[in-house]
């Protein structure tokens, strides 16, 4: 994992300037999501492995998957991307330029799950709070998991806090484990 993201780097950084100076972050978002959705197909997978397709081959046939959903910037990166042997790589670089967006916006994507359903009260304090810790705009989404007990587990990049009785049991007995 750690070798895919050093390889797609620079690609993503690329992607990444050239948004930023023409002023398009959001359609090479939306560029880039479609690629590596493309790219993990596993019939698209399957034909750029085929050895006997030259590099221009599959650049074409990828720019024809992706039909007119590409300008001519996007077709040219797809077609360094197959010379350099790297269409692959297009599902980390999309991640990748996720990120440098973010960090550019000054926004985070927040994954809360809950024991039960937030109302809407209850997810704007959560995001006002998270919003406040974090200093950044908060993109919260949520969702449900009923062995949670009660009580939530947010996820920010790196960062967990789980506030579950779950995971208040887990430490009790993980304290109790170490006393005996």
């Amino acid at each position: 994992m750690a070798e895919l993201t050093t390889l797609a780097r620079p690609y993503a950084k690329a992607a990444f300037q050239h948004a930023v100076s023409v002023q398009q972050l959001g359609q090479w978002s939306s560029m880039l999501s479609l690629t590596a959705a493309v790219a993990a197909d596993s019939t698209m997978q399957a034909f750029l492995s085929a050895p006997q397709m030259t590099d221009e081959q599959k650049a074409q046939a990828f720019t024809q998957v992706c039909a007119e959903q590409l300008d001519e910037a996007a077709r040219n990166f797809v077609g360094v991307l197959a010379e350099n042997k790297r269409l692959a790589l297009l599902p980390e670089i999309a991640a990748l330029f996720e990120q440098y967006k973010a960090e550019q916006e000054q926004s985070v994507d927040v994954e809360v799950t809950s024991a039960f359903a937030l109302g809407s009260d209850q997810q704007d304090k959560l995001a006002k709070a998270l919003s406040a810790r974090l200093r950044r705009e908060v993109r919260m989404h949520t969702s449900e998991d009923a062995s949670l007990i009660g009580g939530i587990i947010v996820r920010a990049g790196d960062l967990v806090i789980d506030g579950s009785v779950r995971g208040k049991i887990a430490q009790l007995a993980e304290a109790l484990k170490s006393r005996v």
